[in-house]
């Protein structure tokens, strides 16, 4: 089976949620068994992010 290659994601220009974009970004260097610590890692900062909006960008 031929591997499509994903886009990288495009910056938000807002910084937590561009790390958790290049966080995800990452899945495919990784391990199988590390992908869902890697989605609940990014889901806890998008969370956070969404209670704590940023003052300003």
């Amino acid at each position: 089976m031929t591997e499509v290659p994903v886009p990288a994601p495009m910056p938000t220009g807002i910084d937590a949620v561009d790390r958790v974009l290049d966080l995800v970004a990452g899945l495919d260097s990784r391990p199988l068994e590390e992908h869902a610590a890697v989605f609940d890692e990014a889901h806890a900062g998008l969370r956070h992010t969404l209670d704590n909006p940023p003052t300003s960008q």
